[in-house]
């Protein structure tokens, strides 16, 4: 069996990669970054360089007519950008690959999706996985809500999806390094008398389910799973611990929501008229996640899949700082 991963160079697509090798599964890795890709070929792995909205054909590499299964976890997110690379990298990305995987009869598509097609500006605690979805936060949610709706209207591929929160761990390069660079420069928005929550996810949690996903029976095919560390934590708790690894005191200031998220509003309006459209210092989504409290029922894939999570974010820190930080 080939297992083709999507995202290779990427945080969680790199992880998946490794894990399926030490298995001894025959892994291909797909990626765009040159110096990833390098290393990762450098440590042994097969990778073919390939831009995922052009379309995939056996042709380009005769690897690619052994695989059985795919894990897609390539993906544009940011909380900011334009339509059209969000439609290139998410939506047009996706169909591609689903058509590659219809013709080459894979066994199992486990798409990567996020929680982010579930987001609102309110307090959302314990969502399932059938929650009426919300109109879209930003250009990132809309197009993953639309990759679902491809991969899910793909029967004949197999699919599972997952919608891991906030993945975090060795090698992140957005979640945790964000959040301290941000520390660094200024103090930390204090909202609503700091209630909010979220609860995150350590990469090694998502690999975990990556894994029972692409094993999972048949009657896993077509749903939707969510996929979180299964504690709803403190933002604030969240921001301290991780800055006080990082060897930084957080500092906060209470502020009204409404003022900021105006602000963020105007910041973002004035960031689309500049030359290369460059994220704001801050969003509305950013300031969104410092506001509201935000979890998710995980029982499903407890009970469809077998899968649970395994390490508690204290483990998750452990682990994320005794290895590279960028």
């Amino acid at each position: 069996m080939v297992v083709l991963v999507t995202g290779a160079s990427g945080f969680l697509g790199s992880h998946v990669l490794k894990r399926l090798a030490a298995s001894g599964t025959l892994a291909l890795g797909l990626g765009r970054d040159t110096a990833r890709c390098a290393a990762l070929e450098a440590a042994g792995h097969r990778i073919i360089r390939h831009d995922l909205t052009q379309p995939l054909d056996g042709a380009l590499d005769p690897r690619l007519g052994r695989v059985e299964r795919i894990i897609h976890c390539a993906a544009l997110s940011s909380p900011f950008g334009r339509l059209r690379d969000f439609v290139a990298a998410n939506v047009t990305a996706t169909q591609n690959l689903v058509d590659f995987a219809i013709r080459q009869r894979v066994s199992r598509f486990v798409h990567i999706s996020s929680p982010s097609v579930c987001f609102a500006f309110r307090d959302q605690l314990g969502l399932s996985e059938d929650v009426a979805l919300p109109d879209p936060v930003n250009h990132y949610a809309r197009t993953k809500r639309e990759a679902e709706r491809i991969v899910l209207a793909a029967p004949a591929a197999h699919p599972v999806v997952l919608r891991p929160r906030g993945i975090y761990g060795a090698g992140d390069r957005a979640l945790l390094p964000r959040l301290i660079k941000a520390a660094k420069s200024r103090p930390l928005p204090l909202f609503r008398d700091g209630r909010a929550q979220i609860d995150l996810t350590h990469v090694d949690d998502v690999v975990d389910a990556v894994m029972v996903a692409l094993a999972a029976p048949g009657k896993a095919e077509g749903q939707i799973f969510n996929i979180s560390g299964g504690e709803a934590l403190p933002v604030r708790r969240i921001a301290d611990e991780a800055c006080a690894r990082a060897g930084l005191e957080a500092r906060w200031r209470p502020m009204p929501l409404a003022p900021a998220m105006l602000a963020a509003g105007l910041m973002e309006t004035v960031a689309l008229m500049l030359p290369g459209r460059p994220e704001p210092p801050v969003t509305r989504y950013g300031l969104g996640l410092f506001a509201y409290g935000q979890s998710l029922d995980i029982s499903k894939a407890r009970c469809v899949l077998g899968w649970v999570p395994k390490i508690s974010f204290g483990e998750g820190l452990d682990r994320t700082f005794g290895g590279a930080m960028p």
